[in-house]
């Protein structure tokens, strides 16, 4: 192994983990994009490394991005981490932000196949696509009788408790676990902060790094959000 291989295979890794787009379109990072795919010592130097801490690489649109594998205590979050940096305090309102998330998600890929000409989406038509699938829920008798805090239908229950806004949320800014706008805008916030998304007056346009986590992890780990839901 040369020295120069495993110091540009750091490079790499150092701006990855940083949160660093890695773009072959970008003069700032091209030429440890190039490095990466036409080194092979480089190439397999940065993806063990990426192996061994339980990170993702995900490719697109000639952008190089990682993700936390599951249950990656290091990168990744526990619930209570995500509780805490969201301002929730039960595991039902966590599980509803999954449950959001995962619209926001079907709104732009119905599956991984099947990509959906969308530019950008509205904070009212998630929570009227929410509204709209966990009404579906109530009405599941094969559900109706589950109760646990995880379960679809503790979810339910909880978006149908919830006002569409309260009175702060009028100005249509405040992210709170009080109203189903502020709920959803806990979760957008949060996608935000892990530039999924970027925001102009409330469109949420999806970024790059959406879109590679989408068509890679998604198609990996298909409905792991639903199984967890259902098995906890």
């Amino acid at each position: 192994m040369e020295d120069r291989s495993l110091n540009k295979a750091l490079d790499i890794y150092s701006a990855l983990i940083t949160g660093q787009n890695i773009s072959g379109k970008d003069k700032a990072t091209s030429e440890l994009y190039n490095a990466f795919y036409s080194d092979s010592e480089v190439y397999d130097i940065t993806t063990k490394i990426l192996a061994r801490q339980g990170l993702k690489l995900y490719e697109y649109n000639e952008s190089l991005f990682v993700t936390a594998g599951n249950g990656n205590r290091v990168f990744g979050y526990t619930n209570d981490e995500l509780k805490h940096l969201m301002g929730l305090r039960l595991n039902v309102e966590l599980y509803l932000v999954f449950f959001i998330t995962y619209e926001v998600l079907l709104y732009f890929y119905k599956s991984t196949d099947t990509y959906q000409v969308r530019e950008y989406v509205r904070t009212d038509e998630i929570i009227n696509a929410v509204t709209k699938d966990l009404k579906a829920v109530l009405g599941d008798e094969a559900i109706s009788e589950d109760h646990k805090e995880n379960s679809f239908k503790s979810i339910a229950v909880l978006w149908e408790s919830l006002p569409p806004f309260l009175n702060e949320d009028r100005e249509r800014n405040k992210a709170s676990r009080g109203s189903r706008y502020g709920m959803t805008k806990v979760t957008f916030n949060f996608l935000l902060s892990e530039k999924l998304f970027v925001n102009l007056d409330d469109r949420y346009y999806p970024t790059d790094r959406f879109h590679a986590v989408a068509e890679n992890y998604f198609e990996e780990n298909k409905s792991l959000i639903q199984d967890y839901l259902e098995q906890e």
